[in-house]
């Protein structure tokens, strides 16, 4: 095999705990003690002494809070070695917490470090104008986190001016949770933003923080509470 066509794609020397190989793969430099949580099914592929343990306790215990009718989506990965992965071709966002916390849309979670402090909350605010609540599973500590998006998303940093930063809930990644955040039920933007029967909802953030939104609507299940 001529190596020369193959060698664009080998992996650069690791320079971090995580760090992208490519727009939709997430590499881990995995080492004894420093376990982590990524979603079930997603590993593509290891080198080293690797194991995996699937609904682990800790999330068992989440798992009555975790609605999405599918149990546990977690696994726990320990050892030695590099961890290679990825979600059905989504681009990989790396976000390393410094002492900090972000709500995560559960469906956009691929995999964040074991001891960072985690659970599912409810977002606040929702349920008045979408008609149902919004849970997101919160992540704070210091450490890395991995998100997934449908397309190259956008990070908007809501603490460069006064004016709020208005987000289409369908599209939305993952946010500080420092910011504020509160709804709005708008019609004359209907035809931009959202979704339905002619009325459009967005989430307003402000002061100091980032919002990370995807380029798509997700309209999967997205950790709803159903009733």
């Amino acid at each position: 095999m001529d190596q020369h066509m193959i060698s664009g794609y080998a992996p650069a020397p690791v320079a971090a705990r995580m760090e992208n190989h490519g727009p939709s793969m997430l590499r881990v430099a995995m080492q004894s003690g420093q376990d982590l949580f990524a979603r079930t099914g997603s590993m593509v592929a290891y080198e080293g002494f690797v194991q995996y343990e699937p609904n682990p306790p800790a999330v068992r215990q989440m798992a009555s809070q975790w609605l999405t009718g599918e149990g546990a989506p977690l696994m726990k990965c320990s050892g030695d070695g590099l961890l290679y992965l990825a979600d059905y071709g989504a681009d990989v966002v790396c976000v390393n917490l410094a002492d900090e916390a972000l709500s995560v849309n559960g469906t956009n979670l691929l995999a964040f470090d074991a001891h960072l402090q985690w659970g599912v909350q409810r977002v606040k605010g929702m349920a008045k104008f979408a008609g149902q609540g919004l849970f997101n599973v919160a992540v704070s500590g210091t450490g890395w986190v991995a998100l997934t998006s449908r397309g190259t998303p956008i990070v908007v940093d809501c603490g460069r001016g006064e004016d709020e930063t208005y987000v289409d809930p369908d599209a939305l990644v993952a946010w500080s949770s420092g910011l504020k955040m509160k709804g709005k039920r708008s019609f004359k933007a209907s035809s931009m933003i959202g979704r339905g029967s002619g009325e459009a909802y967005q989430l307003g953030f402000s002061g100091q923080g980032f919002v990370v939104v995807q380029p798509s609507e997700d309209s999967t299940d997205r950790l709803r509470a159903r009733g």
